[in-house]
């Protein structure tokens, strides 16, 4: 292994260790771990919070590790170490990358052909902000609805880390934006270029047709639920959209955590047979529409399709055309408040967790 350091140090991670409050999370000393062959260390920079971690404090995110675990669905770093057959180029490189679950920690083994090298000069919250937010909007506009420059979107929940890059990067691909929101987050998503909906008058449908009254293209729905996703696919036109990517209204209610999905698949079989050739999907971020399967069993398109995704983002943040929602940036061993800032929501953009650089680089 080839070092960037002279004297290991203990490193701390987080862990969820069963089901548990906010305030339940564990700051564990752990061993360090060498890379092995492909594999570099990372020194955490930034590490974002998002509604899976929520989801997984209850055990309702599909697919998560067996408790204890470390979550984590992403991460920016700087390479401290190699394992052999890794590029010597990469040592001392900032880079980032969608992890799913263990980046909570000061520092983090990953693969090495699996990262994004990012520019020095860019904020790594910003960066981080792009990675599971980002290529979530990225490709759901763009691989999935492929959203044509004149056509109209609905966004909901428009303030929300996902919402709020969804909005700009609509508006960049020259489509209109109708985003819901909470009244405090309204002036915020106007800003980004949506018009905007509010969606505690339990309106929503009737308010979009008053905006869109020959329906609209897509519609992006991270709520989930027999109840949003009916409301979702009625607002679309003929030949529109539903992409939904989540089950926030399932999130305090009890059941399996694969409800939502199973919702989504009874309604899709439903409209299979409904005049108007709209069309729906569940999208995930490790596989668009195929719940991973993308990552699975085609791993090297779905890794290359991540960094061309990143690599464009980045791109777009550093020539200010993009600009991520920063909410609030919290030392890394503070995650628990993090957790409980996420749940009680009503922010506009992405909770950051910021490691002590000094510290991790050492």
């Amino acid at each position: 292994m080839q070092n960037a350091d002279t004297a290991p140090t203990p490193r701390f991670a987080l862990f969820i260790p069963g089901l548990i409050e906010p305030e339940g999370l564990e700051v564990r000393e752990r061993p360090e771990v060498a890379p092995d062959a492909g594999e570099v260390l990372v020194a955490t920079e930034a590490t974002g919070v998002s509604y899976a971690e929520v989801q997984m404090l209850r055990g309702r995110y599909p697919g998560q590790p067996a408790f204890p675990f470390v979550p984590g669905y992403d991460i920016v770093g700087r390479v401290v170490a190699l394992g052999p057959d890794v590029d010597d180029a990469l040592l001392g490189k900032r880079v980032a990358t969608l992890t799913g679950f263990g980046a909570w920690a000061e520092r983090v083994v990953l693969r090495a052909e699996q990262l994004v090298v990012v520019p020095d000069a860019l904020d790594a919250a910003e960066v981080d902000a792009l990675i599971t937010n980002g290529l979530t909007a990225y490709k759901m506009l763009h691989r999935v609805a492929r959203v044509r420059a004149g056509q109209t979107v609905v966004v909901l929940g428009a303030g929300g880390g996902v919402g709020s890059l969804l909005v700009q990067l609509a508006r960049l691909a020259g489509v209109h934006v109708i985003g819901t929101c909470r009244p405090s987050q309204r002036s915020a998503v106007e800003a980004l270029g949506a018009q905007v909906v509010d969606f505690t008058r339990e309106r929503v449908p009737e308010d979009v047709r008053a905006l869109a009254p020959a329906g609209v293209d897509a519609v992006f729905d991270h709520v989930g639920g027999a109840a949003s996703l009916r409301s979702s696919f009625a607002m679309l036109r003929r030949g529109g959209y539903l992409v939904c990517y989540g089950n926030a209204s399932l999130g305090r209610t009890n059941g399996s955590a694969w409800r939502g999905f199973l919702e989504f698949i009874a309604l899709k079989l439903m409209w299979s047979v409904t005049p108007g050739r709209r069309r729906s999907t569940f999208f995930d971020v490790w596989g668009r529409g195929t719940l991973g399967a993308d990552h699975m069993f085609r791993p090297r398109r779905f890794w290359r399709e991540l960094r061309d995704d990143l690599g464009a983002l980045v791109e777009l943040l550093a020539t200010h055309q993009l600009k991520p929602q920063i909410a609030r940036r919290i030392p890394l061993r503070d995650a628990a408040s993090a957790l409980a800032a996420h749940r009680a929501g009503g922010f506009v953009g992405k909770i950051v967790l910021e490691a002590d650089v000094a510290t991790v680089m050492r």
